[in-house]
């Protein structure tokens, strides 16, 4: 009878460890190690929306908006489209924002952004959530290098080195370079080096020949000392 007992006691366990090394992860429905619920990375990302939207003590909110962002107008006729927002909310996401909105500034003037971009940047200070393609993630990492917004620049980041592909890579190294950006660079260089024989007959690496030679080398002596 003990040893019946024991051994659906070490069944019951074993099954106890199985479940939880097989827990789906209610945000990316990956498995993982665990039982709280999250991915590792899910929940590291959830504490970064959270530091992000944590409005200080300091902060009240005020239900009107009390301050006017303007996109570049782009020759709109009427000038720079205005956008509402709440000075306390901008100053609570950016110690620059704060800092300008500290001077008794009561409108910022976006220049690098259009109005549809500006709306989705607006839109991200509230929520901590974004849309990004290719064009936007580029615009916005700017922005948040600019603005000191980690947790923007961060999504930035991931999604142009998780979206590279062969028909971006030589574009995404170059704005990597332009930004000087590590993680971009290195991502790119692995995918292009890969694939250095196709990408070296493309009108794309032509056009980087002419324009960036010294992209180039970088290229071939990563190339060369990969193999």
């Amino acid at each position: 009878m003990k040893m019946k007992l024991h051994v659906l006691e070490i069944s019951s366990l074993f099954l106890f460890v199985f479940e939880h090394r097989n827990m789906k992860c209610m945000t990316c429905k990956g498995k993982y190690d665990g039982d709280a619920g999250a991915c590792k990375q899910c929940y590291e990302d959830l504490k970064a929306k959270v530091a992000l939207l944590t409005m200080p003590h300091q902060f009240s909110i005020s239900f009107a908006p009390d301050l006017s962002l303007f996109a570049c107008d782009d020759g709109h006729p009427d000038g720079p489209v205005q956008v509402s927002a709440h000075t306390v909310v901008l100053a609570s996401r950016s110690p620059v924002f704060g800092a300008i909105l500290d001077n008794g500034a009561t409108e910022i003037h976006f220049y690098e952004l259009m109005l549809g971009d500006l709306c989705d940047f607006v839109n991200y200070l509230y929520t901590a959530e974004i849309c990004l393609d290719q064009k936007l993630a580029r615009t916005l990492l700017g922005v948040a290098e600019k603005y000191q917004l980690h947790h923007l620049k961060d999504l930035c980041q991931k999604f142009l080195v998780s979206n590279l592909n062969w028909d971006n890579s030589l574009a995404t190294y170059t704005f990597g370079h332009d930004r000087n950006d590590k993680q971009i660079i290195d991502a790119a260089l692995k995918l292009i080096t890969n694939n250095i024989e196709k990408l070296a007959s493309s009108d794309e690496y032509a056009e980087l020949k002419r324009s960036h030679p010294q992209l180039v080398i970088e290229i071939y002596e990563r190339h060369f000392a990969s193999l």
